[in-house]
């Protein structure tokens, strides 16, 4: 296989060593993305068993989110200090044992505490995944490998509803947490054994300011993010939402400002200097919007408009994954051939089309929509968004330099983060206009049918533009890849 062949002048790790260090970090890739998307299936049965709130235990899916988000940034500053096979093995030690103490949990606070953990460790491996990839891949193969990675990140994304529904049917609510256990022992044997000792570590001081003001911003996103999408049901108010969004901008730009003056910054800003860099990770925020709108807002509208159950629309997602799947390793193929950003703009543009025929679906609650007329829209938006990723991740690696991967990395993971929150915040207002008008309160915070298709269908069109706004910054930067090489 050409992925582990070895050439004269070739970087990395020899072709054998590179297919087991490959592995150990898909394993981790794969263990916490399931961990991100297997958990909602379980919420409803897990409030059962611990005797809780519906309420409260949507933070078991929260503390993940929060503690993967608010270390992103951290944990690539600490991969220069004690290099990326330590910092890696240790994210999926804690990880592992995060997930077995979540199995075990005996009450909701406890619960919530592991997944914390387990977002701790999440943010370790994930922040600096695709650097781990670059280095130990050469070149030439630098595309190729980020297509097979996000091809593992769709496939686990479609996969996690199915083996969760089937896990609790079978097992129990504890087995979506003990399954990590063989895993987790895999990759950190892996790791140990295959990855390559830290070459390029500082020996600076740890920018604690930064840190924690990097922590602070994101928190507050993500709070903010979720308590739009419960405004309408009394969770928050207009306050809430705006206090939230003010400490995430108040923190962001204090910590522009530390960053600035820091002698051994966080997450250095002289990297965005480089226009192919920003540009890329401009381009992968704003598509991320769209993409994020589109995923909250199509489940209601199949559940509340069309009145297909949960399961049921959770398969009515899979043909979206299924593209990035067909599209997304050929894509990064051709970005080690051929112009990443013209690769990256062409798949936009066919992400465009496929939301827009989306947004061209009937939205009244009477209307007969079938599978199959869901799912070849889907299918395109799938294709369209896995041509744009693999070569767009190849664009904004490879503008960086080696000695910068583990922060490209992580700004990778943070933009990605920082687009979800914002297109799930989007959704979140229009439902809370559109469902809940000012001075109406007769439907007591219950979704009228009719109310909520036209939020999604505000949704999906705001998901459209967005997209195209996407799709004109990515050509836009196609003249400055090709004068730059």
């Amino acid at each position: 296989m050409e992925l582990f062949s070895d050439l004269p002048g070739d970087q990395g790790l020899p072709g054998q060593q590179r297919r087991l260090a490959m592995l150990a970090v898909m394993t981790a890739t794969t263990m916490a993305v399931f961990d991100g998307s297997i958990i909602n299936i379980a919420l409803p049965q897990i409030a059962r068993a611990l005797a809780v709130p519906s309420d409260a235990v949507i933070w078991v899916a929260n503390g993940y989110l929060l503690a993967v988000a608010m270390c992103l940034a951290s944990c690539a500053a600490l991969a220069k200090r004690v290099g990326f096979r330590t910092l890696f093995a240790l994210g999926m030690t804690l990880f592992t044992l995060a997930s077995l103490g979540c199995a075990l949990s005996p009450s909701l606070a406890w619960l919530t505490s592991m997944r914390v953990l387990q977002g701790i460790g999440g943010a370790a491996t994930l922040s600096i995944a695709p650097a781990i990839l670059r280095t130990i891949f050469p070149q030439r193969l630098l595309g190729r490998i980020l297509g097979i990675h996000a091809l593992l990140i769709a496939a686990s994304t479609a996969i996690a509803p199915l083996l969760g529904g089937s896990l609790l049917s079978a097992l129990g609510w504890q087995w979506i947490f003990a399954i990590n256990l063989p895993l987790g022992i895999l990759g950190v044997t892996l790791a140990l054994r295959t990855l390559p000792a830290a070459h390029d570590k500082i020996n600076g001081r740890f920018d604690s300011p930064g840190a924690v003001l990097s922590a602070v911003a994101m928190a507050a996103l993500i709070l903010a993010a979720d308590a739009c999408t419960r405004r309408g049901a009394g969770a928050a108010t207009s306050m809430t939402v705006l206090a939230y969004a003010a400490t995430a901008v108040i923190a962001g730009m204090a910590f522009i400002w530390r960053q600035r003056r820091a002698s051994d910054p966080l997450l250095p800003l002289a990297m965005f200097s480089s226009a192919r860099f920003s540009m890329a990770a401009l381009t992968s925020l704003v598509s991320f919007i769209g993409l994020a709108s589109t995923f909250i807002a199509l489940p209601m509208l199949f559940q509340n408009a069309y009145g297909y159950s949960a399961f049921e629309a959770a398969l009515l997602l899979t043909p979206w994954p299924l593209g990035i799947i067909l599209a997304a390793p050929s894509a990064g193929r051709l970005a080690d051939r051929y112009l990443p950003a013209m690769l990256a703009t062409t798949g936009l543009g066919v992400f465009v089309i496929g939301l827009t025929l989306l947004a061209l679906l009937p939205f009244h609650p009477d209307a007969p929509v079938t599978f199959w007329q869901i799912g070849w829209r889907e299918l395109i938006c799938g294709i369209g968004f896995g041509i744009f990723q693999s070569p767009n991740n190849r664009e904004m690696m490879a503008s960086s330099s080696r000695a910068q991967s583990s922060h490209a990395s992580a700004v990778l993971a943070i933009v990605r983060t920082f687009g979800q929150c914002l297109g799930t915040a989007l959704v979140g207002v229009l439902l809370s206009v559109y469902t809940h008008p000012v001075g109406n309160h007769a439907d007591n915070g219950l979704l009228g049918a009719a109310q909520s298709a036209h939020a999604v269908e505000v949704a999906l069109w705001l998901a459209v533009a967005t997209t195209c706004l996407a799709l004109l910054m990515s050509a836009g930067r196609i003249r400055v890849a090709s004068a730059s090489g």
